[in-house]
């Protein structure tokens, strides 16, 4: 994992129509705080108005300035989309996304009025997002496309200055390089992030992303041949020799959602909780 970059402004008009509000939930998780979206002019879409704090809340009403119509989340996390349904309530807004799948950490609050799939289309005041659906961080996992822009805004599926954790059974490795290939394929402008600033060089961004994921999982192969036969925590330290221990319980849910894929490709095998190489 990285850091993220410097302070980020609460409020930022990002292009005509699009404007990003900054939650107040920083964390070692969520770097500066969520990034909230506000689309359109005369009425308003929401994206991911995040984690249910009241004066963020009244902060997306103050600055939205126009009917609120739509509130769409990107995934059911908790820093994304418990406050949907209480903006939904104060404002009439419907619900668009996809519903939380089983699991920990995981909104079960968020009941979408409209269910959304790859390639559905939301119209608000002359923007069209269409919806890519994007599973690894998240199985209902969804970016959205800016139509006009070819901006994609990617919630947790890419991240600004850092890597996001793939936690199994929900989060799944093939899936998530699988999505990250079909969002560079759209080539988008521009990355809108769910945490952190945009990000102005997506194929670079994207290819250094899965560059990581394919290095990291040569690692856990190689501790695999050298060390067999040994559980997933104790193969931590041979694979994370460059994370700090204290993020050693984050690193064992990615090491195992690569050792999964190695799985799937016959590559590796779990006996009774001890992996080894095929």
């Amino acid at each position: 994992m990285t850091t993220f970059g410097p302070a980020m402004p609460d409020f930022t008009e990002l292009a005509p129509g699009v404007r990003r509000l900054l939650a107040p939930n920083p964390s070692m998780m969520t770097g500066p705080g969520t990034n909230t979206y506000l689309f359109g002019v005369a009425e308003i879409a929401v994206l991911d108005p995040g984690p249910l704090i009241e004066k963020h809340l009244e902060a997306i009403v103050d600055r939205s300035a126009a009917p609120i119509r739509w509130v769409l989340v990107t995934h059911t996390h908790p820093d994304h989309s418990p406050a949907a349904v209480e903006l939904a309530k104060r404002t009439g807004a419907k619900l668009l996304g996809s519903p939380a799948p089983l699991g920990r950490h995981q909104d079960s609050t968020f009941r979408p009025d409209r269910e959304l799939i790859d390639g559905d289309r939301v119209t608000v005041d002359g923007i069209e997002l269409e919806a890519i659906h994007t599973p690894g961080h998240a199985s209902n996992h969804l970016c959205y496309r800016h139509v006009q822009l070819n901006w994609i805004f990617t919630g947790d599926h890419i991240i600004d200055g850092s890597t996001v954790v793939i936690d199994p059974p929900d989060g799944n490795m093939s899936h998530y390089l699988a999505s990250l290939a079909k969002v560079n394929n759209r080539q988008p402008a521009i990355l809108a992030p769910g945490h952190g600033e945009l990000i102005r060089d997506p194929a670079r961004a994207i290819d250094w992303i899965i560059d990581h994921r394919l290095q990291r999982e040569s690692k856990v192969v190689a501790a695999l041949r050298a060390h067999p036969g040994l559980t997933v925590r104790q193969l931590v330290p041979h694979v994370y020799k460059d994370v700090s221990e204290h993020l050693y319980g984050w690193a064992e849910r990615s090491l195992l959602a690569h050792l999964e894929k190695l799985a799937d490709e016959r590559r590796a095998a779990e006996n009774s909780g001890y992996w080894s190489p095929t």
